[in-house]
This record gives structure tokens, sequence and C-alpha cells, in this order.
């Protein structure tokens, strides 16, 4: 029985088929298996409260089933794998004779599965299957096997690949041997390219590069005292030293000085905080006063009691 018929998908096609971008088809590979992985992420976390490595043993039985039912709805149903669907692409019989577009057929489709889910299972199972297998057995050969024949199968899919980017057709061997091409879903029209999001982009980006190298050059510490002497009439300068013993906060802080000393004005600044500060600014000024800072110098706090 021809599964082509009563397909709605074959009136829509025109007569001759766009080919799809070389990009296009691997982005296509790119968003499946990132789906493949956030499934699996998905389907991992619902055991994460049991035992650690509960499901360690049944992994690539595991990921065949989750892969399985992913081509079930994807590829058994419409031809087209999510990534595809997303890219308005979709897998296309190239046996086919016919000019307007044929989907693939059920035996193309179990074949298609077989190679993909398939291929994956048996390169993640071989190593626990072959494992603790005496070297002269039959299991150990049929090990030699199987690994040159998945060498064999890279320096083949190295080679198609080379003559996809030739041609753009049949990325993968699987779709080669199977006789699947991916083309566009719906005819593709003209589109206007427009600039205005990768410009707004570029702007934002040098915009950002810009603070990043601007930044380090800016003094935050003497802004800082700048604004602060905006907003605050500067006070008088103290008389003599024991203006300085009864002050108990810090001028620049705020807080109980730590390690108190003087700069040559009345106030009294922490240790850390004017050193900090005239590390930063060579010009340092007094918050309070506007005495320009002179060597430190420390000073003694005197506490009366009441």
């Amino acid at each position: 029985m021809d599964e082509t018929r009563g397909d709605p998908s074959t009136e829509d096609s025109s007569s001759t088929l766009t080919p799809v971008l070389r990009i296009s088809q691997l982005d296509a590979f790119e968003l499946d298996s990132a789906l493949e992985q956030l499934v699996w992420s998905q389907f991992t976390q619902c055991f994460q409260h049991f035992k650690p490595g509960h499901l360690t043993p049944f992994e690539p039985e595991l990921k065949a089933l989750i892969q399985l039912l992913l081509w079930r709805f994807t590829v058994y149903s419409r031809s087209a794998t999510v990534g595809q669907s997303l890219l308005n692409i979709r897998y296309k019989n190239d046996l086919s004779q016919a000019l307007r577009y044929r989907p693939m057929s059920r035996r193309q489709k179990l074949w298609f599965a077989l190679c993909a889910i398939g291929e994956k299972w048996l390169k993640e199972r071989s190593h626990s299957l072959f494992l603790n297998r005496p070297a002269e057995s039959r299991v150990h050969k049929a090990r030699r096997a199987l690994a040159f024949l998945d060498g064999f199968a890279k320096v083949a899919g190295l080679l198609n690949f080379l003559i996809f980017l030739q041609r753009g057709r049949f990325p993968t061997l699987s779709e080669r041997f199977l006789g699947v091409r991916a083309v566009f879903s719906r005819p593709q029209g003209a589109r206007d390219i427009g600039f205005q999001y990768m410009n707004r982009e570029l702007l934002w980006h040098g915009f950002a590069e810009f603070l990043i190298f601007l930044l380090p050059l800016v003094n935050t510490r003497k802004l800082k005292a700048c604004v602060r002497s905006l907003f605050s009439p500067p006070e008088g300068k103290g008389g003599d030293a024991t203006e300085a013993a009864h002050c108990t906060e810090c001028a620049l802080c705020g807080e109980w000085p730590t390690m108190p000393h003087t700069v040559g004005c009345g106030h009294v600044f922490c240790y850390y905080c004017v050193k900090s500060h005239s590390m930063a600014d060579v010009y340092l000024s007094c918050p309070k006063c506007g005495t320009e800072a002179k060597s430190l110098e420390p000073v003694k706090l005197q506490v009366h009691r009441v």
C-alpha cells in the first residue's frame, strides 16, 4: 500500500523542490541533540532523590527508549525531526522518481530508527557486553570486529561529510544509504534581510566594552568625596590636638575609628580608610573641612565616662 496517498503535504508541494542550505541541515542536528539532552536531564531529575547510580546499569536502554519515543512522534508520524520542524525542513523519499514531494516510506522510517538509535545503543552498551571476557573467546573477536567496523564507519562518515559540503545533500551515511533527503516543508519566499537587531547588539557590545575599559580609570573614592562635599558644607578646622582626641567618628566611614589617625586637621580617620583613600587619590582632602591631607599621625582617643 502506498503511504503517500492521502497525505496533504503532497498537494501543496511545488514541482521543483528548493535545496536546503547546509547550515540549516547541520543546525537541525544540533537542535535534535540539544532536545535529547534536555529530555534526558529532566528524566534523571525525577530520580534525584533515589540512590546514586540507580539508573547507571540501564542508562543505554533508557536513552534508547527516549530516542525511540521521540522518533515515533516525529520522524515516523511527520517525516521530520523536531529540529527540522523548527527550521521548516522535512525528509523526502529521494528514491521516488516523482517530481513532487514524497514522504519517507515505512521501511525507510524503520531502518532510520535502527541506524540512528541502534548505533548509539550499541556504542554505549558494547563496553559492558565485552567486559571481563577471555581474550580468546568469540565475544572478544566480535569486539575486535565491531571496533574495525566502527573505525571504517568513521572514515566513511568523514568522506560522506566532505561530499555533503561539496554537494549539499546527505549529511550522514544513514540518509545516503536509505535515500532520504532534507527538503523545505513550505516554499521559501523572498526575505528582506534586516540588520536592525545586529546593529543594536553591536552597539550595546561596543558600549559595554567601552565601560569595561573606562571604569578602572575612574577614581570612585575621589568621586564619592566630591559628591559628599557638595551636599555637606565644610566644617571649620580643629584648633588643637584635643579636638581630635574627642572625635569618636571616622570622617570617611562614619564608624568608630579603628587605629585612629589624623591628616593635619581636627578630624579623625580609621587607618585603613585614610590609607586606602590616599593611595587611590594622591591629592586627598578631608571631606569634613576640605583640608589637604598631609602625613598620617596616630592619635589617642580619650573617652570620658559619665
